[in-house]
């Protein structure tokens, strides 16, 4: 009955596991948004972090040149960089790798740990996205999380540190290699920026495996009832 209770509650809960670097992830955060309207049903959506490169330094280092000394040059940077980059503007989204700063991101997923708390963990994400991505802003700095995160609403208390680790070493022992990862009721995988037609029908296929069989009134079982 715990599974069956929780959805009646709350609907399907889905995890985006992603991290705030990774331009498939940020046109996967926009296309599930689109995905949970589109379904219309009761949708539970918790940000759940990965980094992709957990021992980044933020200097200020443009991304581009980062990507050049790991991918092979510029040559073949501005392949994959101009394919997502038309991807994503075809979604609405506008990807300045000319622009963008490449960072650790840790402490910026700390701060959607943060806003999560209150229900605003989405909005973090999009703005840490966007700020990335689309401003040029470098989301490891203390100085600019700090400018994010009130924008956002969100107080930085300090806190989510470990809360951050325990969920990086989830991610881990779960075996997420590759993201964006949707993992759906805990249960049902979906990898990558998939279409939104794809999320929409994952959510109505996982609603209708872990719904309740029919709707039940107040009552008893198991021998007590709850008053």
């Amino acid at each position: 009955m715990g599974r069956a209770r929780r959805w009646l509650d709350q609907g399907v809960k889905v995890e985006i596991f992603s991290d705030v670097v990774c331009p498939w992830c940020y046109i996967g955060h926009h296309r599930m948004a689109q995905a949970v309207r589109a379904f219309g049903g009761d949708v539970e959506v918790v940000h759940r972090p990965f980094q992709l490169d957990p021992d980044g330094v933020s200097n200020g280092e443009p991304l581009l040149t980062a990507l050049g000394r790991k991918f092979g040059g510029p040559d073949q940077v501005a392949r994959m960089t101009g394919h997502v980059a038309g991807v994503a503007a075809q979604d609405g989204l506008e990807l300045r790798f000319d622009r963008a700063v490449a960072a650790n991101t840790f402490e910026a997923h700390r701060l959607i740990w943060l806003a999560g708390r209150a229900g605003r963990d989405a909005d973090m994400a999009d703005r840490l996205f966007r700020a990335h991505f689309t401003d040029g802003l470098d989301i490891g700095d203390p100085a600019t999380l700090a400018k994010l995160a009130a924008e956002t609403g969100v107080e930085d208390t300090g806190e989510g540190a470990e809360q951050v680790r325990a969920e990086l070493a989830r991610a881990r022992a779960l075996g997420v290699r590759a993201v964006p990862l949707f993992l759906f009721e805990e249960r049902f995988a979906v990898s990558g920026a998939q279409p939104v037609e794809t999320l929409v029908a994952a959510l109505r296929e996982v609603e209708a495996r872990t719904k309740p069989e029919e709707a039940a009134g107040e009552g008893c079982d198991d021998g007590a009832c709850a008053v």
